[in-house]
């Protein structure tokens, strides 16, 4: 029996549900139905989950955002055949260039229904085709994470070969944007909080690591880095509580693409380098399904695949929640049911 997540009544973890559920209905002409096998666990999944991130959101609702799974049943006009392997755009209604009030108001996982279910029957046009090589449990990593950082790279913050990136600490959006820079002949920069993080990030191409715990200045540092002039593009995922070390960082003209709160969303902060550097301060919220299947074809193209830090199964999203809030990862974090 086809198996769903939801969160009931309230939120937080403790009212995730676990249930058996109907097949879903038969497509029409413009629908596939999917079997999802492979899902990963996103910042914001927690943040909706635990109702840190819309409050307003109403119950029951399905929560995560990205799933990777094989067409079962297709109708004619869905743009897709049975057995293709698929993941679904996170804004389903945004299908290029930049985001409207639509789009923003239509991302899965809240408001509109998420993908914590092993079958789903979805518009054709939602899906994107994944590339050979790569598995469904690293293309599950992609919607988010992966389109996130490359519109942070290349279709906002323009990365060319040569060029400098900063990439903060080792969650999921930063280590696929090291892995997207360094395939696009980039050189990069990460900062971590451990020496066996950095050893790590080390490992998948980063040309310098930076633990700020011992460097409360690397911004300064980082600059450093990137002389004469600093970084072309920081990829910031702190927030607040890391911008004024970003913008410190950046070279005059350059681009901090801001795309977390995981250092906090609110902080003392003063404009004047935004002002004096005419630094580029560009907020990102993941990507249309044209950059869905941009980041799909430069992950084939070069053969890249992501860190899948741990998997669950299916069953144990409680579980993958929780290693997530615990900061440990490198990487991804995914479940996966084969069942």
């Amino acid at each position: 029996m086809p198996r769903q997540w939801t969160v009931r009544d309230a939120f937080g973890r403790s009212n995730l549900h676990l249930a058996e559920v109907q097949e879903p209905a038969a497509p029409d002409a413009s629908e596939a139905t999917i079997r999802w096998s492979a899902w990963s666990i996103n910042f914001r999944d927690r943040l909706m989950i635990d109702g840190q991130y819309d409050p307003r959101l109403s119950f029951p609702f399905i929560p995560l955002s990205d799933a990777a799974g094989t067409v079962i049943a297709a109708g004619e006009a869905s743009g897709v055949s049975v057995g293709d392997r698929v993941v679904a755009a996170f804004s389903p209604s945004w299908r290029d260039g930049g985001p409207n009030h639509d789009a923003l108001r239509k991302t899965r996982g809240g408001p509109i229904p998420g993908l914590a279910a092993t079958h789903q029957t979805l518009p054709g046009q939602d899906l994107v085709k994944v590339p050979d090589g790569l598995s469904l449990a690293e293309a599950a990593t992609v919607p988010c994470a992966g389109v996130t950082a490359y519109r942070a790279l290349v279709e906002l913050g323009g990365l060319t070969a040569g060029q400098r990136v900063l990439v903060l600490g080792s969650g999921g959006v930063s280590v696929w944007a090291l892995q997207l820079a360094k395939a696009l002949g980039a050189s990069v920069l990460a900062t971590t909080s451990s020496e066996a993080k950095a050893a790590k990030l080390r490992e998948l191409g980063a040309d310098e690591v930076i633990r700020y715990p011992e460097d409360p200045r690397w911004g300064r540092t980082a600059r450093k880095w990137a002389a004469p002039d600093g970084i072309d593009v920081v990829v910031e995922v702190g927030g607040a509580g890391t911008l004024a070390q970003s913008l410190d960082a950046v070279r005059p003209g350059g681009t901090v693409a801001v795309i977390g709160v995981v250092a906090g969303g609110s902080s003392d902060l003063s404009v004047l380098p935004l002002l004096m550097k005419e630094i580029r301060c560009q907020g990102v919220f993941v990507g249309s399904w044209s950059t869905t299947r941009s980041t799909l074809d430069v992950v084939g193209q070069h053969g890249l695949h992501p860190v899948l830090d741990k998997t669950f199964p299916f069953e144990a999203l409680p579980d993958a929640l929780n290693h997530l809030e615990s900061g440990q990862h490198i990487g991804k974090i995914v479940l996966t049911d084969d069942a």
